[in-house]
């Protein structure tokens, strides 16, 4: 095992600056996976479990969803929320039982509730409740991808450690282009954050900039 003394930002940023490190590319259709953005994960001002990476990560994730929807591709929401009695969070609600846990997310808390920024048709777009950090695991979300032939998914939200991460591995384990615009994602903590953009990058997906999905998703509406 090589050691260091660079940050995991540092080692980050050395990964993306690599010149021959190569891509998975976009391809010809893709679907926008917005997972988790509720407030208990992003109003930093009303509960600790909330982070914030780049501020301007809810306006970067609805530029997302406008293009898409321009094109006529699919947007998904995904949202965590728990029974009364937690008995849907299994092994994984276990551990702590404070007003913070995550068990404790509880249906038609504000915990639950979308962020206020967020810009979401709730006529056209697609919204899952899932219980476990994959958003493949117990939703649709994989028959939606095949009934709309996508072969490339860009995931939003967060945190980047867990959820991202975990949709990610198993994005790519189904046979999916994996994108992870860098801006619309966060996390707890920064070390978190830039290790699991790192391995991501070097494993699983194309972590890029957010410009640069914007500019492919643009070329792609200039086609129409």
């Amino acid at each position: 095992m090589e050691t260091t003394t660079k940050t995991a930002k540092e080692i980050f940023l050395d990964v993306q600056a690599n010149p021959a490190r190569k891509k998975f590319g976009f391809g010809e259709k893709a679907i926008l996976v917005n997972i988790d953005p509720q407030k208990a994960y992003t109003r930093t001002d009303l509960f600790k479990t909330a982070y914030e990476t780049d501020p301007n990560q809810m306006e970067h994730i609805n530029g997302l969803a406008r293009q898409f929807r321009e094109l006529g591709w699919p947007v998904v929401w995904t949202h965590v929320a728990y029974m009364e009695s937690a008995e849907d969070a299994g092994i994984w609600g276990t551990r702590t039982d404070t007003p913070d846990s995550l068990q404790n997310i509880k249906f038609d808390s504000e915990r639950s509730e979308f962020d206020d920024r967020l810009e979401i048709d709730k006529v056209k777009d697609v919204i899952y409740l899932k219980k476990m950090p994959s958003a493949f695991f117990e939703t649709q979300l994989q028959s939606l991808c095949v009934w709309h032939r996508v072969d490339t998914i860009v995931l939003t939200g967060g945190s980047t450690s867990g959820c991202i991460r975990a949709t990610g591995v198993e994005s790519l384990s189904r046979g999916y282009r994996t994108i992870v615009p860098e801006e619309c994602v966060a996390d707890k903590h920064e070390s978190y954050h830039y290790a699991n953009l790192t391995d991501l990058s070097l494993k699983y997906c194309d972590v890029l900039k957010t410009a640069e999905v914007t500019d492919w998703l643009n070329s792609e509406i200039a086609k129409k």
